[in-house]
């Protein structure tokens, strides 16, 4: 037989399912992502009076600035004090603005970190209710890109681009309103030199968006590479394959660049269209201002006013551009969290579930099909009974279904057709609670967090004490193992467990197994590629393990097979042949 990973499935397209339309504007999917993100939104009519307090101090310096120079300047006379008495309030005025500002960015900070916070949680607890036919279908460093760096993409949108969302707009519509205030004349030449910006700055939104979308594909396209380079170092260096693999990288590095780059061209062209149009309105004013001041009743503090005003328009105009840089970031990245966060869940636990006995269970699988969402069917028509207590190897070529099937016994999915039921219970029916105290999966690799042994044991049943974690490797025969380990439970083991070897991580995943103490037991082949001694010490445990429960082997060895009470023979996704014990076994 030829040993295979747990991945012994039919693959499928490297991409991310979802319902979302990739043409949702912008304000559609704020407005999606405030509502996923409470903490966001929270308090947003206390900064937004707080933005148009710090709106209203701007505008009202060059409201005093015109006082000053109208009252304090008479024809050739200049009166000291009442210059004097402006400018102290105006310096008061600008302070005041200034300390508003600071509490309002601090108050954003803090929102932004609390919204990041509770919107990474959402991601990562959806990352761990999907199905085995979304993880098929999606790149591993896809969905961390959904949790790292798009969701860092938000950060300084929530610091930054809301409250320049929230003060901006209020310091534009009051610059209008004193503008028209002194002159409805300069008001409309302004409107009239910026009303070209609106369409022009609409039609570079939209195409910059999508630049940004693509470009949130491509940062989590490179972070899968660079993941599988990283995590492959071992496998690259000993093929030698350093030139394909950097070629591969270089591809994807040069494929975010490209992305990055049509997203700052688009940036840096709203850039230019802002400060443009400030300095056109800003040389209207002056002309025409300098030309029909007497005719419009413009006194010189007046007109020095509305330069200052135009000035003061020209500040959020040239932020548009950052702004809406950080916004698409944003949106882009916010998209690409909430197709997460709204993927379907395929497998939903009941409310109020039932709980499957104490003991070995009874396993009846009838009729059971199963698909991935894109591709031919995986199982079909696959219909059996084991028996309570019964030792059973999975046996079959790789691609023929032998680890999907094992997967749906342990609802990592559900079946496209027919049930699994577990001593008369369907399994969809049985409680969250009961079905992982019931039924349990050890992986081929033993998969081990970088932490102790002891805290890796402890995930088959949290807050187990050292003395019931011991009496689990006295149970399995296991003792002696851990005691010439140096530091015993405490003994870290590493990113993945790389501190110990195959077979160790085998072991320590077999104890994890057995402290959960599970009905049904399902492994996929823990006996494979480890040294003879510590092959004896797995046959041992497993034997031990055995006993008082339904066990179910996917075997990539004859032996593991023959030991079996119960051969089923996988072909092509059927279940083609049953062996009882004793009959002569051959494939």
């Amino acid at each position: 037989m030829t040993s295979v990973h747990a991945e012994d499935f039919e693959s499928a397209p490297q991409q991310f399912v979802t319902s979302e339309q990739h043409d949702e504007g912008a304000v559609a999917v704020l407005r999606r992502g405030l509502r996923a993100t409470p903490a966001a939104r929270q308090g947003l009519w206390a900064t937004f009076f707080m933005g148009v307090s710090i709106a209203i101090g701007k505008l009202t310096v060059p409201v005093l600035m015109q006082r000053a120079l109208d009252d304090g300047v008479l024809g050739n006379e200049v009166r000291p004090d009442v210059v004097a008495g402006y400018v102290v309030v105006a310096a008061l005025v600008a302070v005041a603005a200034a300390v508003v500002s600071w509490l309002t960015q601090r108050r954003l900070v803090s929102r932004a970190q609390t919204a990041l916070a509770s919107l990474r949680n959402q991601a990562f607890a959806k990352v761990h209710r999907l199905s085995i036919a979304d993880y098929n279908e999606t790149r591993r460093g896809v969905l961390v890109a959904r949790v790292t760096s798009d969701a860092e993409t938000l950060s300084r949108f929530v610091q930054w681009g809301l409250y320049s969302w929230t003060v901006n707009p209020t310091v534009v519509l009051g610059i209008f309103g004193v503008l028209f205030w002194y002159s409805w004349q300069i008001a409309l030449i302004v409107v009239f030199t910026s009303l070209p910006v609106v369409p022009l700055l609409r039609f570079l939104q939209k195409r910059q968006l999508a630049a940004y979308d693509a470009f949130r594909t491509r940062v989590g396209e490179m972070i899968t590479t660079f993941s599988e380079s990283v995590m492959g170092a071992a496998v690259i260096r000993a093929y030698g394959i350093e030139g394909p693999t950097s070629e591969k990288l270089d591809h994807a590095i040069e494929g975010r660049y490209r992305a990055r780059m049509k997203a700052n061209w688009y940036a840096s062209v709203t850039f230019v269209v802002g400060d443009l149009f400030g300095a056109v309105a800003l040389g209207a004013v002056l002309g025409f201002g300098l030309w029909q001041r007497e005719a419009w009743g413009l006194g010189p503090g007046e007109l020095v006013a509305c330069l200052f005003l135009v000035t003061l328009l020209q500040s959020p105009i040239a932020e548009l551009s950052e702004t809406l840089d950080q916004t698409q970031t944003a949106v882009a990245g916010w998209r690409k969290i909430l197709q997460l966060i709204d993927q379907p869940v395929d497998v939903v636990d009941p409310t109020s579930g039932v709980s499957v006995p104490a003991g070995a269970i009874e396993v009846v699988v009838d009729r059971l099909d199963f698909s991935y969402r894109t591709g031919p069917p995986v199982l079909r028509n696959v219909s059996v009974t084991i028996p309570a207590g019964t030792g059973v190897a999975i046996v079959g070529e790789t691609g023929s279904g032998k680890t999907t099937f094992a997967k749906l016994l342990c609802r990592l999915a559900d079946p496209t057709n027919g049930e699994i039921r577990l001593n008369g219970i369907r399994l969809q029916d049985v409680s969250r609670e009961s079905r992982l105290s019931s039924v349990r999966m050890a992986p081929q690799d033993g998969f081990l967090f970088d932490t102790t042994i002891g805290e890796n044991i402890r995930f088959g049943r949290p807050g187990a004490t050292d003395d019931e974690v011991a009496a689990a490797f006295e149970q399995l025969g296991l003792t002696w193992w851990i005691q010439k380990l140096p530091g015993g439970l405490n003994a870290r083991v590493g990113e993945r467990g790389e501190n110990l070897s195959v077979g160790e991580r085998q072991l320590v995943a077999l104890v994890r197994a057995g402290l959960a103490d599970p009905g049904l037991l399902i492994l996929d082949e823990a006996t494979s590629a480890v040294d003879p001694e510590t092959d004896q010490a797995l046959t041992t445990a497993l034997r031990r393990l055995a006993e008082g429960r339904t066990l179910v082997s996917i075997a990539h060895r004859l032996a593991t097979a023959e030991a079996a009470d119960l051969i089923l023979v996988f072909d092509q996704g059927q279940l083609v042949e049953a062996v009882r014990r004793g009959a002569t076994l051959t494939w």
